[in-house]
């Protein structure tokens, strides 16, 4: 089993930044590439980003292109989304997942086998 720990969501005025952090942690050896998505009040889920194992390479959402960046550092088992120029429309909760190995990056939600139980971002305008 791997376990996915989000951190560092928060409340944050509009055109600020955020970096979330993602934990991994046991049979992490197993996981391929890694996506953040994320839910809104009454939306479903959303891709926002992922990267592949090597982090060699990486996916966005429309929306949030050229003002998020997706991360990995293989050695801490820890995945990054450094988010710039937050708008309120960015507000919801933020989850982690993890593919088995040796799936690449996605954009659906259901090939995602891991996921962490998420950080609430909210953005004031």
């Amino acid at each position: 089993q791997v376990q996915l720990v989000e951190s560092g969501g928060g409340l944050v005025q509009a055109g600020g930044s955020l970096r979330l952090s993602c934990a991994a942690s046991g049979r992490t050896f197993s996981t391929g590439a890694m996506g953040w998505f994320r839910q809104a009040p009454g939306k479903e889920r959303e891709f926002v980003a992922a990267i592949s194992r090597s982090g060699g390479n990486t996916g966005y959402a429309d929306s949030v292109k050229g003002r998020f960046t997706i991360s990995r550092d293989n050695a801490n088992n820890t995945v990054y989304l450094q988010m710039n120029s937050l708008k309120p429309e960015d507000t919801a909760v933020y989850y982690c997942a993890a593919r088995p190995f040796p799936f690449g990056i996605a954009t659906q939600s259901s090939v995602y086998e891991y996921w962490g139980q998420g950080t609430q971002v909210t953005v004031s305008s």
